[in-house]
């Protein structure tokens, strides 16, 4: 009889000590552990994060931190820290939490746009991804890169598109470059290198031109007819004239691309570079400016018509007034300089 009360009790006490196990591991495995009212958070590992700095980066997300950190050692999450993106869901388990941040990358979209310099891009480029703007400048300009590629440093920029890409937030500055090339020879399809090819153009050409486009006009619908000019001049090697080369000139000359030059003046014309278009013919070495992707079309589809000439229309503004002669380009140009000259521009 005492014999059954002690196997009682010790199965009375099996019971409870299962209970018992059954909760913690409940409670440290499979309760629900965000704190985030939010239906999703997200968290980003650095390369050369510890578990220290996960911690500190997922702790503000977590209800309970001392059972994260036991199920993070239990699943040797601890020695073994994955850099990348990741997204939380609301009311996710503390298995749930370590299985995403470990082999769960999320890619992210990143975005640039008209970027005048490749010093300029890089700096946008590391505001969204994780290597810093030094890291990403050497490998945009790295000899191994551009000679591979047929590139060099006045024209290394021809290749970034300005568009939205996805990218893994992790991905190294060689990584990104490689990716960016690869994105740009698939914009190269086979339509757009056979109008190319038809202009008498290299691939790289059409982007300095378009970054002419580009600047010249903010109008998408105008870049075609103010593309037919260049390339009508282009025709009969005439100086392209385009007053943004100036102006990229000046900048690079001065060493000083945050100055705002609103007015070309007739001393500009005679700086002596690459890029003024006044004083040497044919395209610039490299662009200008990143162009968008309708600058770019707006070349390979130019339109076909006997303009020379344009100048910016005052009573339409941001469109332009096209001439076929000089005699009406120089009557145009008058009535721009009057205008400019009310509003007192001097530079």
């Amino acid at each position: 009889m005492y014999i059954k009360k002690i196997l009682f009790a010790i199965s009375i006490i099996g019971v409870f000590a299962a209970a018992a196990f059954s909760y913690y591991i409940y409670n440290n495995i499979f309760s629900p552990n965000t704190a985030f009212s939010n239906s999703e958070a997200h968290v980003f590992i650095s390369s050369s994060d510890t578990f220290e700095d996960v911690l500190s980066e997922i702790e503000p997300l977590l209800l309970d931190v001392e059972t994260f950190i036991r199920v993070a050692k239990k699943k040797q999450y601890v020695s073994n820290i994955k850099p990348g993106h990741y997204i939380l869901k609301k009311d996710m388990n503390n298995n749930d939490i370590i299985n995403a941040i470990r082999s769960n990358n999320k890619p992210i979209r990143i975005k640039f746009n008209n970027q005048e310099r490749i010093e300029n891009l890089a700096g946008r480029i590391a505001n969204q991804i994780e290597a810093d703007s030094i890291s990403l400048l050497k490998a945009m300009t790295a000899v191994d890169f551009l000679t591979n590629n047929g590139l060099d440093e006045k024209n290394a920029l021809t290749i970034y598109i300005p568009n939205s890409y996805d990218v893994y937030w992790n991905t190294s500055a060689e990584a990104f470059c490689e990716k960016m090339y690869t994105e740009y020879k698939s914009f190269w399809n086979d339509s757009r290198k056979k109008k190319a090819a038809s202009l008498g153009l290299s691939e790289e050409e059409v982007i300095v031109l378009a970054s002419i486009v580009q600047k010249e006009t903010a109008k998408a619908d105008e870049r075609p007819r103010v593309a037919g000019v260049y390339i009508n001049r282009l025709k009969r090697g005439m100086l392209l004239q385009a007053d943004p080369t100036v102006i990229y000139a000046k900048k690079l000359l001065d060493n000083d691309f945050n100055q705002e030059i609103k007015r070309v003046l007739f001393r500009d014309l005679e700086l002596d570079s690459k890029y003024n278009t006044y004083k040497y013919s044919g395209l610039p070495p490299g662009p200008i400016t990143m162009p968008d992707i309708s600058s770019i079309d707006g070349v390979l589809n130019f339109e076909k018509h006997d303009y020379l000439f344009f100048v910016a229309n005052v009573t339409d503004f941001g469109y332009h007034k096209f001439a076929k002669t000089l005699a009406q380009h120089n009557r145009n140009k008058q009535e721009y300089i009057r205008w400019i000259n009310k509003q007192g521009v001097n530079r």
